[in-house]
């Protein structure tokens, strides 16, 4: 699940590489969350954009690019940790469904804008797991991931 799709062709994509590395979605309760996570390559700020397609047309959820659709406003938060920007869309259901595209742009940055899509099925959406927050925010754990069956044996033990 952490492999780099951009990895063997660093070289020749920078350009098209350097953002965007991941897309992904998942249900937290009765939220949907959909994690865009990239890689920074600049310290200049960055913009976003979170939206869906449905019957053939764009309807912007949250955005720092355009303004939201007043539909979403009200359910759709974003968070930024490092190198991940998390959208929130409260109350989700079948009539969310579609294709979710997370867009990102640095300020001063002329390789154009980075785009990923995912396509979100209510019933094939996975539950968040509890401790993915933990590890995009605490990358020295990466090399701990094979013993995270133990880790989690031994929190059983002390609960």
């Amino acid at each position: 699940p952490l492999s780099n799709p951009c990895l063997p062709l660093s070289v020749l994509q920078a350009a098209h590489c350097q953002m965007i590395k991941d897309l992904s979605a998942c249900l937290l309760d009765q939220s949907l969350r959909v994690d865009c996570r990239y890689e920074n390559k600049t310290s200049n700020p960055l913009t976003y954009e979170f939206s869906i397609t449905k019957d053939n047309r764009k309807h912007v959820i949250h955005s720092t690019i355009s303004v939201s659709e007043n539909i979403y406003r009200s359910r759709a938060n974003v968070t930024m940790h490092k190198n991940l920007v998390c959208l929130y869309l409260q109350s989700f259901t079948t009539s969310d469904e579609g294709v979710y595209m997370c867009e990102l742009k640095a300020t001063n940055d002329y390789t154009g804008n980075q785009i990923k899509n995912i396509t979100v099925i209510k019933d094939k959406l996975e539950k968040c797991a509890g401790f993915s927050l933990l590890i995009q925010n605490t990358s020295w754990l990466l090399p701990l991931l094979p013993s995270l069956p133990l880790l989690q044996a031994v929190d059983f033990v002390s609960l």
